[in-house]
C-alpha cells in the first residue's frame, strides 16, 4: 500500500492498513512521516494514557485490567506496549501480548508491541507517532505501557495526556527515588498489588512526596489496585477520566495542550539533533580520537565533549 492507500485505510477502520502504517511509523521512513502528517489533524479526540513505573510493579497486568474496564464502558482501546529491545535485532523481547492474550480476540481492542530501541526514557521515538496513529484511527482510549526502567521513564509524559505512575508495596527505596523524575510527571498514582503487606506504607510514602512536590493546577490522586483481580481498577479509570476532563475542559485546558505540544516538539527535535550530531562526529573521525584520549586519561571528558561540540558546530556551519 502507498501512503494515500494507508491514509484511506486507517481512516476507514482497516486494521491491516493500520498495522502497515504503524510499521512505516516505527521505521520513521518517508511513507510513515507522510501518513502521520496527513492524519495529525484527526488526532486529539482519544484519551491518551501512559502507564509507567519500576519493573515488577505489575504494569502489564494493570494495563490489561484498564483495557477490560474501558471495554465494559463501551470504549474502543488501542494498546502500545513498549518492550525492552534485543541488543542484536533491536526488536521487542518481552511480548506483553502474552500477558494480555485474552484481549486479542476482542474486536474493540488493537494491540501493538514496540521496541524501546535503547531509548532511556522508556519510549521509542516512534511511540508518539503510534499514539497519534491510533488516535486518528478512531480509538477512544490509547494506552501506552513503558518498559520499566525506573525514574528515567519521564519521556512518557511527552507522549500521553495522562501519566499513571505505578508502584508496589515494599518498594520504599524505589518510591523515594521517584521524586527525582517520575513524581513530577504523574497525574495519577497507583499502588498496585495492594493485597500484599506494605500497601498502606507505600501510599503514605507517595503522599509525603506529594506534600513537598511542586504541584500545578492538578493534584494527583493516590489509589490502590489489585490488577490481577480487578480490584480498584474502576476507580482508577474514573480518576483517568477526571484528569482527561481537566486537560480538555478546565480553564487551564488550552495551556495544558500547549505545554504537551511543546514537550513533544522539543523531545523530537532533541532526538533528531542527537542523531545528526553523532553522524557528523563519527564522519569527521574526531570522536574516536577524543574517546581514546579520555580512555588513556590524557584528557578529561568535559573538555573532550566541548571540543566535539565545537567541531560539530563548525561542520554544520560549513554545510558538512
Amino acid at each position: 500500500m502507498d501512503a494515500d492507500q494507508l491514509i484511506a485505510g486507517v481512516t476507514s477502520g482497516d486494521r491491516r492498513a493500520l498495522a502497515r502504517a504503524l510499521t512505516h511509523v516505527e521505521a520513521d521512513d518517508a511513507t510513515g512521516r507522510r501518513v502521520l502528517a496527513a492524519l495529525y489533524p484527526r488526532t486529539g479526540r482519544a484519551q491518551t494514557v501512559g502507564v509507567t513505573g519500576s519493573a515488577g510493579a505489575g504494569k502489564s497486568t494493570l494495563v490489561g485490567a484498564i483495557a477490560r474496564e474501558e471495554r465494559t464502558r463501551g470504549r474502543t482501546v488501542g494498546i502500545i506496549a513498549v518492550d525492552p529491545s534485543s541488543p542484536f535485532s533491536h526488536g521487542a523481547i518481552l511480548g506483553d501480548r502474552i500477558r494480555m492474550q485474552d484481549l486479542t480476540a476482542d474486536g474493540g481492542v488493537f494491540m501493538r508491541s514496540m521496541a524501546s530501541r535503547g531509548n532511556l526514557g522508556g519510549l521509542s521515538e516512534s511511540a508518539g507517532g503510534a499514539i497519534d496513529m491510533l488516535d486518528a484511527a478512531g480509538f477512544d482510549v490509547v494506552l501506552v505501557e513503558t518498559v520499566g526502567a525506573g525514574q528515567d521513564e519521564v519521556e512518557v509524559a511527552n507522549a500521553a495526556g495522562t501519566t499513571v505512575l505505578v508502584a508496589n508495596p515494599g518498594a520504599g527505596d524505589d518510591v523515594q527515588s521517584m521524586k527525582a523524575g517520575l513524581m513530577e510527571v504523574a497525574q495519577v498514582m497507583v499502588v498496585n498489588k495492594a493485597d500484599l503487606a506494605g500497601a498502606d506504607t507505600a501510599v503514605a510514602h507517595l503522599r509525603a512526596l506529594l506534600a513537598i512536590a511542586g504541584l500545578g493546577t492538578w493534584e494527583p490522586p493516590i489509589l490502590k489496585t489489585v490488577a490481577r483481580t480487578g480490584e480498584g481498577v474502576s476507580e482508577l479509570v474514573d480518576a483517568i477520566d477526571r484528569h482527561q476532563h481537566h486537560i480538555h475542559h478546565s480553564e487551564h485546558a488550552a495551556e495544558e495542550r500547549r505545554l504537551l505540544a511543546q514537550r513533544q516538539v522539543v523531545s523530537l527535535a532533541r532526538a533528531a539533533l542527537h542523531r545528526e550530531a553523532l553522524v557528523t562526529a563519527e564522519a569527521s573521525g574526531l570522536l574516536a580520537g577524543l574517546v581514546n584520549e579520555v580512555a588513556a586519561r590524557h584528557r578529561d571528558p568535559r573538555s573532550a565533549a566541548e571540543a566535539l561540540r565545537e567541531a560539530i558546530r563548525r561542520a554544520w556551519a560549513a554545510g558538512g
